[in-house]
């Protein structure tokens, strides 16, 4: 039986990282020689979350091996936040939450995405309806994945669905939810180890904007002054990659996970797009504050989408 290759986005988060293993699990409980796989690194939340419920970090591939002809997409569609060969290989699935853009195929698919606010939301449906049981491992991932994409189910992107399943998933898991993601998301927010390229690399996503290229990276922190000591680094790296992809905007977001806000800095010649966007003014560093904004799919692409297409 050939096999098949589950994987996220590039700069693969916590859903991301957690959702190609659940699903790749549940596949090959349905028959298929499923196998899950990483674009990137995996950053220290999700390795918290892997350590806990004793699971190992899949593959690391740059890109499809020849010997795999069938794919499967999770938690990303756009093409450019995929792996470099992805149109060299078939896409028999897409499981997601987010916009749909930038995505064609040859053949028919299974095409899921639903308006919730983490992919593993999504998977916990569909492990009950293939009755297949989702262990405790499993659980742990899934309710890591929540609580990753929801900041502990604070975020806008938060739906009741994503409540009811993390709370669901916690009994399973055997976690209090609250300890639990608390910790988790502290572990996250630990950056101090991380070089300025890292910290823009580290959570990075490419989008197309009407004629605009754009990247947003976000980052979670408790201190965002700690993480903008750094700026003229981070300025820095940023420059270099506008210019080398071409981007018309980097846009860097620290999101204080303890006041659910966010400090953004602007590099590009669309810096002033991000403040048509969001209604303010960026200071004379290119920052600005935006107040309850923590959710880069539904507050940040949509509201710099509307200011490059308007």
């Amino acid at each position: 039986m050939e096999k098949t290759l589950v994987f996220g986005h590039k700069n693969p988060d916590t859903d991301t990282i957690c959702s190609a293993i659940a699903y790749a699990n549940l596949k090959s409980k349905l028959g298929v020689n499923a196998e899950p796989a990483r674009l990137g690194e995996v950053n220290k939340e999700t390795q918290y979350a892997l350590d806990y419920f004793k699971q190992e970090a899949p593959q690391l591939i740059e890109e499809v091996p020849a010997d795999v002809k069938d794919v499967i997409l999770v938690d990303h569609n756009e093409f450019q936040q995929s792996v470099s060969n992805i149109q060299d290989v078939r896409i028999t699935e897409v499981i997601d939450h987010h916009r749909v853009s930038n995505f064609e195929t040859k053949e028919p698919l299974y095409f899921r995405a639903e308006p919730v606010g983490c992919t593993a939301t999504i998977l916990n449906k569909m492990y009950k309806e293939n009755g297949v049981e989702v262990t405790k491992e499993i659980a742990g991932l899934l309710l890591s994945a929540i609580i990753s994409d929801s900041l502990l189910l604070k975020s806008p992107t938060c739906t009741q669905e994503d409540v009811d399943a993390a709370h669901e998933l916690a009994e399973i898991a055997g976690v209090e939810l609250e300890k639990y993601g608390l910790d988790m998301l502290q572990a996250g927010a630990d950056l101090s180890e991380k070089s300025p390229l890292e910290l823009i690399t580290m959570d990075a996503k490419e989008f197309a904007m009407g004629n605009a290229k754009v990247e947003i990276a976000q980052v979670n922190t408790v201190d965002a002054n700690k993480v903008y000591e750094l700026q003229a680094e981070l300025e820095e790296v940023m420059d270099k990659a506008v210019q080398e992809k071409g981007l018309d905007l980097f846009l860097f977001v620290v999101t204080d996970i303890l006041h659910n806000d966010s400090e953004v800095l602007a590099r590009g010649a669309g810096v002033e797009k991000v403040a048509d966007a969001f209604q303010v003014q960026l200071d004379s560093n290119n920052r600005a504050l935006l107040k309850g904004v923590v959710s880069r799919k539904k507050q940040i692409v949509t509201a710099l989408t509307d200011a490059f297409t308007k």
